[in-house]
């Protein structure tokens, strides 16, 4: 019987789970055994006695001994993909061309590799899109550390005492991530703004209930809904329009990225510089070379009268919605690939061709393809 494994995840910090156990018996009914590797749900509040009533079986040690499929969030450890048997698929996150050594681990294994940053971002594969996902997620937390860090409400209230003025936030990105931000910034009572460099974004952002920032710049819309790279002088004339509003607020918050690239810069030191005491930026960029200039991922450091939150691993910080999300993305993509029982990777399916990073030896995704042969 195919057997599909899922590994504790060994990135430092990571508390999310590839597999909850709700989404087991979606598996299994494709008739293929579950083998989790104990206590790997455990930063997700899922236990191995849960993954045991829903059908899955519990594997002290290593679980990917004879696995035809393995499920995890993170891409694994270099040293793990070459003890994987020939033909195994993996799915997970994987960031190919800045992973080039694993991606030539799997090559040189034989090893089938899905990568969720690449699943096409088309209407049949919405239920598969984890990078959105997970971008709900820190969306959501990122307004949360906002609110938090600030040393005021976020809404306005009326009291004996006189009336409390609302927090007034900017968000800057209006990708899935920064209109989750906006919503739970708007559910807190906050008077928001935002900007994206997208002129389709303004929308968006309206219906969220922000006011859509209005600078005198041409729309940036790139392919597959992200928006394309700006020049240097682009790039600072908007920081030159944003200023006035970044130093009229009391949290900034920050989502801007492009998958497989560094972050763009959006906020100065020197703007950063212009807000009151007790602001409060959180950038959701700061993994990717931050959005905030200074700011650090995993950190909290003061700039000006500001204190500026550095993203790390965001969406583990919730790891309970982060888990059954990806969870509920991994099946999804798995029901292509997983017919009675055994794997048959069909890559006349533009879903499994786009994600596809390597297969039978080969490296298919091109980027990939042409930096490993670049630097062989």
């Amino acid at each position: 019987m195919t057997t599909v494994a899922v590994p504790a995840e060994t990135r430092p910090g990571e508390r999310r789970v590839a597999l909850v156990p709700e989404s087991v018996g979606r598996l299994t009914a494709l008739g293929v055994e579950v083998r989790i590797q104990s206590g790997a749900g455990l930063g997700a509040n899922a236990l191995d006695a849960a993954y045991r009533d829903a059908g899955a079986s519990i594997v002290e040690g290593d679980v990917l001994s004879g696995a035809d499929v393995v499920l995890t969030v993170n891409s694994l450890d270099l040293d793990r993909i070459g003890t994987l048997t020939r033909g195994t698929t993996v799915v997970s996150f994987l960031a190919p061309v800045q992973s080039l050594d694993k991606v030539k681990a799997a090559q040189a294994a034989g090893v089938t590799w899905l990568s969720m940053e690449l699943v096409p971002r088309i209407s049949r594969a919405q239920s598969m899109d984890a990078l959105s996902s997970q971008g709900l997620v820190a969306g959501y937390r990122c307004a949360l550390v906002a609110a938090e860090r600030l040393p005021k409400f976020f809404p306005m209230l009326m009291t004996a005492a006189g009336t409390v003025k609302p927090a007034k936030v900017v968000v800057l990105g209006a990708g899935v991530a920064g209109l989750q931000a906006i919503a739970t910034a708007k559910r807190l009572g906050a008077v928001v703004q935002a900007y994206d460099v997208r002129a389709a974004a303004a929308d968006e952002i309206r219906s969220m209930g922000a006011k859509f920032i209005e600078l005198d710049l041409e729309s940036l819309e790139g392919a597959g809904g992200y928006a394309r790279e700006m020049t240097e002088e682009r790039s600072q004339r908007q920081r030159d329009l944003l200023t006035p509003f970044i130093m009229q607020a009391d949290a900034v918050i920050t989502t801007a990225a492009v998958p497989g690239r560094q972050a763009p810069l959006l906020v100065t030191r020197s703007m950063v510089e212009t807000m009151a005491p007790g602001s409060v930026v959180v950038d959701l960029a700061a993994e990717t070379g931050g959005n905030v200039e200074g700011s650090v991922a995993g950190e909290e450091v003061v700039i000006g009268n500001a204190s500026v939150w550095g993203g790390l691993n965001v969406p583990s910080q919730l790891p309970v919605a982060a888990s059954r999300l990806y969870s509920a993305n991994l099946v999804a993509i798995s029901q292509l690939f997983l017919k009675e029982g055994a794997v048959d990777m069909d890559f006349e399916d533009e879903i499994l061709d786009g994600a596809c990073v390597t297969y039978d030896g080969a490296v298919r995704f091109a980027p990939a393809r042409e930096a490993v042969e670049g630097g062989s």
